[in-house]
């Protein structure tokens, strides 16, 4: 039997990273005349024809077979990549500290807390483990993970190769700067420190200028909220919270764009800040976790989050027309090193030493694995195709509540 090398992860998402990535390791893989598919528990309708069951694993697995593991928040998909015998290659994507999402989104702290907790028993199951930038290598050879090595984020750019759409974008094409931001509408990001960020300069530098913040806030809308009342509250004007839009959409923004602002606390890579350099935006960004490593020497970085500082920075570059066609320089020189990293040589090697290396022993699983497996499987389809059942459920004592999800 020939070796295959099968992908498994939550949720392939339609645009993001981590789903770039995994099309881009299933293309290296296949070139390179193995079997491989892609397993998950979720994915966007736009993928799902890209895509097989994560319970079809088992049928798939072998001893023999590799098993690339996209680690970023604990799932039943996790749970069972653990259970099979396939040698594992694990790729760590990160996962936002949960004290970001406290008040905001109460699942999303549990689901960041057990994924934290969770990921520190791949330790003894990895064969390898990869983070895809150095800074979530370093992370996991904190937790005690090796060995380990890097499998670099190079982000993919068709989806900003289409002609823009400027259907609302043509609002906001004028002689005002635009100030931008592009990110999901979540805590970490410190949306409300780009706000501050902006008011400063529009007040003491700018008033012709308005804040693009581009990003879907689907489960965040708690954070929204807060955001829109932050606005009212410190008088900030044309703030525009624009929400998720299409690759064609998000091309007019770029265009429109004359400096990208990101004040995010955390970041496993930080696509945008790429795409900003892609586009010719200068950047200017918080150092925090991996924002210097991915930006690479390009764009401008910045320590000091007092509002002053960061609206002096944004002057600067908008004044200075040369100062700005300088930091776009040195923004194309680190994108140039990073798309020349070999991709494909990288995985393969990684890929070849895994084989090569003696077989780590299977940590032990639950004697009742499988039938807790079995038994989630069945509880999924009464809960799809028969949700009237667990109305049928007494109150859960002392709530008042049925089967929780069901009201």
């Amino acid at each position: 039997m020939s070796v295959a090398i099968h992908q498994v992860l939550a949720t392939l998402g339609y645009g993001d990273a981590i789903g770039h990535e995994v099309l881009g390791i299933q293309r290296v893989l296949r070139d390179a005349g193995y079997e491989s598919e892609i397993f998950v528990q979720t994915a966007d309708p736009r993928l799902e024809h890209l895509t097989l069951d994560y319970r079809d694993l088992n049928d798939a697995s072998h001893p023999d077979n590799i098993l690339i593991h996209h680690f970023s928040i604990g799932s039943r998909a996790s749970r069972m990549a653990y259970a099979l015998p396939d040698r594992m290659v694990l790729v760590y994507h990160n996962i936002t500290p949960p004290e970001y999402f406290v008040d905001v989104n109460k699942e999303l702290v549990r689901l960041c807390f057990r994924g934290r907790r969770e990921l520190a028993l791949y330790k003894s199951r990895c064969d390898l483990a990869l983070g895809d930038s150095e800074y979530n290598r370093q992370e996991l050879e904190a937790l005690g993970f090796s060995p380990t090595g890097v499998l670099d984020v190079v982000p993919g750019f068709d989806h900003l190769r289409g002609p823009a759409d400027y259907t609302f974008a043509a609002a906001y094409d004028d002689d005002w700067v635009n100030l931008l931001f592009v990110g999901r509408v979540i805590p970490n990001k410190r949306l409300e420190d780009v706000i501050r960020f902006f008011h400063a300069y529009k007040t003491w530098f700018n008033p012709r200028s308005r804040l693009l913040l581009v990003g879907a806030h689907s489960g965040f809308e708690r954070y929204l909220s807060l955001l829109h009342n932050f606005i009212a509250k410190i008088g900030a004007k044309d703030v525009h919270l624009v929400g998720h839009v299409s690759n064609e959409e998000l091309v007019a923004y770029y265009e429109l764009a004359d400096v990208f602002v990101c004040a995010s606390e955390h970041e496993g890579f930080c696509v945008p800040l790429i795409e900003s350099f892609h586009e010719g935006v200068p950047v200017i960004a918080y150092a925090a976790t991996a924002v210097p490593s991915t930006m690479d020497g390009g764009g401008i970085l910045y320590t000091d989050k007092d509002p002053m500082h960061v609206a002096g920075l944004i002057n600067a570059i908008v004044d200075d027309h040369a100062l700005a066609d300088g930091i776009v320089d040195g923004q194309y020189e680190a994108l140039d090193r990073l798309m020349a990293r070999d991709f494909a040589g990288t995985l393969l090697r990684h890929v070849e030493n895994v084989l090569a290396s003696p077989r780590r022993a299977h940590p032990p699983v639950a004697f009742d694995f499988w039938d807790q497996a079995d038994a989630a499987e069945e509880y999924d389809e009464i809960k799809a195709y028969r949700p009237a059942a667990f109305h049928a459920l007494p109150p859960e004592p002392g709530t008042g509540s049925r089967e929780p999800g069901t009201e």
